[in-house]
């Protein structure tokens, strides 16, 4: 026979280890991959979204998504803070609330991340579920022919007792026993004159795994459903003042998607008083709040009034509304009367604070009454003191020497137009300013009882005293939050955490023990193997070694660790 030669002309025989098909390079069709049409890349996206790393890659996404909703005031809990990170940061503010930084959990990016991690996560579960089920009824598996091989190797000889006609499957039957009673899954093979049996525990780390997965799935259905039948409201509530838990009494109102404002439990509450104990001067941490207390009287239908108190993380139930103290602030009492002594407005405004020490601001606006619409600026100072450069400011939280200045402006305030306007905030651009900033006129500057001439004649502006231990109402802000799906979401999430542990701390291990019958005795070997790391591993195999000697009359075995 001739020697075979390649497409090229090479003697192919002078490589006896060069295959007789083999192309060389220069001759060598271009090798090319099937294409692998729609189907073929839906099916390989649909392994990919749906791989255990892709939903861990999500869940860290949607954890790194969760941050800016911490960072920023968020619309459905924090109005006032939104409206106030507008005011200090009005250039930015714009492209801020464009990607969604106030209202994180309803914008697109976030529910992206989230659709996709549920599906991600159904899609793993489901297969694991079919395949941990299979496994749950399978045998344990047969026992290998050479234990010696595995990492964990133990083996002794025990004497042969009297009467015994089967030394080797009565040291199986002990073994098995002592194996089940342990919480293993037994199953006993013989073969070629050899008695063994074949033990496995750990199938709760799978479980819980699965358990984990399902838990995670559910918090994020409950979140889901139970969002679309939630509500939370804000309110404002001054002392002496009463709150009817309805729709128009709210001052934000944030409802689900089938969540239309008619079917609010009935009822109302009245803030009493508000305490709050600063510590004092001199004293380390002076000036910090040391409690915060509103208490309110709570009237439902059918009930008699009942007194609470709304502390800070003490919120309190009301027809199942979880009602929360978000913050607090004083409300000065200011009256307004024309030049004729009419009273024009009479109100206690709230003043939000900007610091510490309380130092507040307030909108008053009277659209009616006065020859122009007039609004007016304020500041309270619950303890004026005065900075080098001459402003005033508050040194202390607490009334002690309470002033509030006021700019006036006049103007058309923006109200008849029929555009919602924030009771906290004054656009000035195209109003005049009559008082304060650089014109001729200083600020009105009132104490309480106290009462200032309006500018141009127009009236007075009064502050009136509520008492003279107290002369300035406090509030409190208060969150109403309905919320069906608060109970689900700690289930699962309870039971997410109990699933966590059992994968975490659950060891998987399978154990094997053997026996044989040989002119000195029976020659029992033992044997372990791990899926995954498990110390405890060789103190396993040494106390199921010892047990069964000791079981069998041996007080302490001979091993050998191979």
């Amino acid at each position: 026979m001739s020697p075979s030669r390649s497409d090229t002309g090479t003697d192919v025989t002078a490589d006896p280890l060069r295959p007789g098909d083999h192309a060389d390079s220069e001759s060598a069709t271009e090798i090319t991959q099937p294409a692998l049409g729609i189907t073929g890349w839906l099916r390989w996206a649909w392994r990919q979204l749906t791989s255990m790393r892709t939903a861990l890659v999500l869940l860290l996404f949607l954890a790194i998504a969760a941050v800016p909703g911490s960072l920023f005031p968020q619309r459905s809990a924090d109005p006032n803070g939104v409206t106030q990170w507008e005011r200090d940061n009005p250039d930015v503010f714009p492209l801020a609330d464009a990607v969604g930084l106030f209202d994180v959990y309803l914008s697109p990016w976030f529910s992206a991340i989230y659709l996709l991690l549920f599906t991600s996560l159904i899609g793993c579960v489901i297969p694991r579920a079919k395949h941990h089920f299979k496994a749950l009824r399978s045998r344990p598996p047969r026992t290998p022919a050479r234990l010696s091989r595995l990492s964990e190797y133990r083996e002794l000889t025990l004497p042969i007792g009297e009467g015994q006609t089967d030394p080797a499957s009565h040291a199986i039957d002990v073994a098995a026993a002592q194996l089940r009673r342990a919480g293993y899954r037994v199953e006993r093979y013989d073969a070629r004159g050899a008695a063994s049996v074949s033990a496995e525990r750990g199938y709760l780390r799978e479980t819980g795994n699965l358990i984990f997965h399902v838990a995670l799935v559910g918090v994020l259905v409950s979140v889901a459903i139970g969002g679309s039948f939630a509500y939370t409201g804000q309110r404002v509530v001054v002392e002496g003042t009463t709150f009817v838990n309805a729709l128009s009494d709210y001052s934000s109102f944030n409802p689900g998607r089938f969540v239309d404002g008619t079917g609010l439990a009935p009822y109302s509450l009245t803030l009493d008083d508000f305490q709050v104990s600063y510590r004092l001067p001199g004293t380390p941490g002076a000036g910090q709040a040391g409690d915060f207390s509103a208490d309110v009287t709570i009237r439902q239908p059918g009930q008699d009034d009942r007194a609470q108190s709304v502390i800070v993380n003490y919120p309190i139930t009301v027809g199942g509304d979880r009602i929360y103290l978000l913050g607090n602030g004083y409300a000065p009492t200011l009256t307004i009367r024309d030049a004729a002594g009419e009273v024009v407005y009479s109100e206690s405004q709230p003043f939000l604070p900007q610091d510490s020490n309380m130092t507040s601001l307030g909108i008053i606006k009277v659209p009616d009454g006065l020859p122009e619409q007039v609004g007016l600026v304020g500041f309270f100072y619950p303890t004026q003191g005065v900075l080098p450069s001459g402003a005033f400011t508050s040194v202390y939280p607490d009334v002690i020497n309470p002033v509030i200045t006021l700019n006036v402006f006049s103007g058309d305030l923006g109200i008849d137009d029929g555009t919602p306007r924030s009771v906290y905030t004054l656009e000035v651009d195209g109003l005049t300013q009559h008082t304060g900033g650089d014109t001729a006129a200083d600020s009105l500057e009132l104490t309480p009882g106290a009462t200032v001439d309006l500018p141009n004649g127009w009236g007075t502006i009064t502050w009136e005293e509520v008492t003279a231990e107290e002369p300035v109402k406090r509030f409190a802000s208060l969150q109403m939050q309905n919320d069906p799906s608060s109970g689900w979401v700690l289930g699962f999430s309870v039971l997410a955490t109990l699933g966590l542990f059992a994968g975490l701390f659950v060891p998987r291990r399978r154990l094997w023990v053997k026996a044989r019958t040989t002119s000195d005795g029976v020659r029992v070997e033992y044997a372990g193997l791990a899926r995954g790391e498990d110390p405890a591993l060789p103190r396993a195999v040494d106390e199921l070694a010892t047990r069964h000697a000791q079981t069998l009359g041996v007080d302490q075995p001979a091993k050998d660790t191979l």
